[in-house]
């Protein structure tokens, strides 16, 4: 598939995804990315469903969001920007989507799936264990904001339950 917009090996490499991967490996990286436009307001993937590729972000803004039951809405979780990816764990444990992740501005994306990861493994396995790294350490940085938001919460109950039992 022909991008809309050249690409080049220093474009993806000034981001984390793909930092230390050298140029010989990234052009041939580049030709196994699919693109993708999404209108504002249009789901790039939907929580529950089956998926097979990771996004790259190379135009425009995305919201992550995660359906709460016990508030009969979605939530959002995180707000994407250029650069920066979705759907790595797709690759990881080939579970369903963790959460839905739509369009909050037009959005031009870059995919790369499964068998296109396999690709690059046959290829150049210095390269794969590099991006594996990288998605490890995007994973990584996203649970420790995610731990963080969890203690702040739990704090705050913690304290509103200590206020309410000192005002009784």
């Amino acid at each position: 598939m022909m991008l809309s917009k050249m690409v080049t090996p220093e474009d993806l490499q000034s981001h984390a995804l793909f930092g230390g991967v050298g140029d010989d490996a990234m052009a041939a990286i580049i030709p196994l990315m699919q693109e993708q436009t999404y209108p504002q307001g249009t789901y790039v993937v939907r929580e529950g469903d089956q998926g097979s590729c990771m996004y790259f972000i190379r135009e425009g803004t995305a919201e992550v969001v995660k359906y709460s039951q016990s508030q009969a809405k979605e939530l959002r979780l995180a707000v994407l920007h250029e650069g920066e990816t979705f759907g790595e764990m797709e690759l990881i444990d080939i579970q369903n989507r963790s959460a839905s992740v739509k369009a909050l501005q037009d959005l031009n994306t870059l995919s790369l799936s499964n068998g296109d990861m396999y690709e690059i493994f046959e290829r150049n396995q210095q390269a794969f264990i590099i991006i594996l790294m990288n998605i490890a350490r995007e994973i990584s940085r996203r649970l420790r904001k995610m731990d963080a938001l969890v203690a702040s919460s739990l704090y705050r109950e913690a304290d509103a339950r200590v206020d309410s039992a000192q005002t009784r």
